[in-house]
């Protein structure tokens, strides 16, 4: 098992630490050209089912729509 070479000082564990609780932001968000709803950057819209202006996800409405 690996063993450190020496010790780690607290100011140094905690500045670690804070580097990556500070990654921890809260995620993008962007607006729906499509339908205006808030989304999360690089996915499909779950409203209207929209990505990068084509539709690539069939919505509730048009499931029903298809299977009657």
């Amino acid at each position: 098992m690996a063993v450190p070479k020496s010790r780690v000082s607290h100011s140094r564990t905690h500045k670690r630490k804070s580097e990556w609780i500070g990654s921890l932001s809260t995620p993008e968000v962007t607006t729906c050209p499509h339908c205006g709803e808030v989304i999360l950057n690089y996915r499909a819209c779950g409203d209207c089912g929209y990505y990068r202006g084509r539709q690539v996800v069939m919505t509730a409405a048009e499931v029903e729509k298809d299977e009657a």
